[in-house]
C-alpha cells in the first residue's frame, strides 16, 4: 500500500509542477502579446489534460502495477486537493462543469497510469 501511496504522491506533484510550468508560459503569452485570456480556454484545457496524463504515467511507472487504479487515485487526490482549496479558500463548491472536467481528468490520468505501468514493464 505504501508503494501505491508514494506513486500517487509522485503523480500529484508532477501534475502540480506541470500545471505551474504551463501557467507560467501562458502568463508570459498574455503579458507580452495581444492574446486575451478567453482565447486560451482550449489551450488551458489541453495543457490540463496533458498534465493529468503525464502525472498518471509517472504514478503508474512508480507503482508498476494496476496502472488504471493508481492513475485514477492520482486524479482523485488531485480533485480532492482542488475541491478543498476551492471550498475552504474561496468558499465555493464545484459546479457541474468542473465535475465534468475532473471526470475527464480522471480518465486521462487512468490512461496515463496504464501507459506508465507498460513503460515501466518494458524497461525491465
Amino acid at each position: 500500500m505504501t508503494k501505491w501511496g508514494t506513486a500517487i504522491v509522485y503523480g500529484v506533484v508532477t501534475i502540480f509542477l506541470l500545471a505551474a510550468l504551463i501557467s507560467f508560459f501562458l502568463s508570459l503569452i498574455l503579458k507580452w502579446t495581444d492574446v486575451q485570456e478567453p482565447s486560451l480556454t482550449w489551450i488551458i484545457f489541453a495543457g490540463s489534460l496533458l498534465s493529468m496524463f503525464i502525472g498518471g504515467i509517472v504514478a503508474g511507472g512508480k507503482g508498476k502495477e494496476r496502472g488504471w487504479l493508481i492513475g485514477g487515485g492520482t486524479s482523485l487526490l488531485f480533485t480532492f486537493i482542488v475541491l478543498v482549496f476551492q471550498f475552504l479558500g474561496l468558499e465555493k463548491a464545484f459546479t457541474i462543469e468542473q465535475w465534468l472536467y475532473h471526470l475527464i481528468f480522471f480518465v486521462a490520468a487512468a490512461l496515463g497510469g496504464i501507459v506508465g505501468v507498460n513503460l515501466a514493464a518494458s524497461r525491465n
